[in-house]
């Protein structure tokens, strides 16, 4: 299957698409960890991106468009991928349109800005490999460390509550219409994003039909 999970920042897309990926046995694509890895080892396009990560701005259409590209060109997304955080706008949709893609599912997971502060403040990652964990709903085994890479988790700085408000500013008015874009196409489902971790897998599974 090819699906994209929608959702607010610290909506729980990433941990949900992880979950169903390994269900169906195909990659988890994150625009994020992408960029986020750029970031880390300093590359062009890194350097280019952080400026707007930092401000929780939107990373430019172009940047993203061609990591995209280049990632779902690889062999281990032949038979179906998920990807989390991309598209963010409509014109990165009509881009993955003109790319030939046809996605089998868009999910939206759904829930208030207050309940997304609150979940953000706990957020916690890890810088090696991107895995996300929360010290409330979703903490590692120690809560300290990764339970994959055993390194210390860190606050990332996009977390903090005034730069999560910006992004909830930016996803709003930037990121939204695209349940507009994607329900006239009748690919698009809705899923409460408000409950435990298996309460959100339970209905994410049930509107996949998976």
């Amino acid at each position: 299957m090819k699906i994209i999970f929608l959702g607010a920042p610290g909506a729980g897309k990433g941990t949900q698409a992880e979950i169903i990926a390994g269900r169906l046995g195909i990659p988890t694509i994150s625009t994020g960890a992408i960029i986020r890895e750029a970031l880390k080892n300093g590359t062009e396009m890194g350097i280019k991106a952080k400026k707007f990560i930092e401000a929780g701005e939107l990373v430019p259409d172009d940047v993203v468009i061609g990591i995209i590209k280049e990632r779902l060109a690889k062999s281990d997304c032949q038979n179906g991928f998920i990807l989390d955080g991309f598209p963010r706008t409509v014109p990165q949709a009509e881009a993955l349109d003109s790319m030939g893609i046809e996605l089998d599912r868009v999910v939206s997971i759904e829930v208030p800005d207050e309940v997304i502060v609150e979940r953000m403040s706990g957020r916690r990652v890890c810088a090696k490999c991107g895995a996300t964990y929360h010290t409330v709903y979703n903490p590692s085994s120690d809560g300290v460390n990764c339970d994959k890479c055993k390194v210390e988790l860190t606050i990332r700085k996009d977390d903090a509550p005034e730069v999560v408000k910006s992004r909830l500013e930016v996803y709003h008015s930037t990121t939204e219409p695209l349940k507009e874009f994607y329900s006239k196409k009748g690919s698009l489902k809705l899923v409460d994003g408000v409950g435990s971790v298996d309460e959100i897998s339970y209905r994410t599974i049930k509107v996949l039909e998976v």
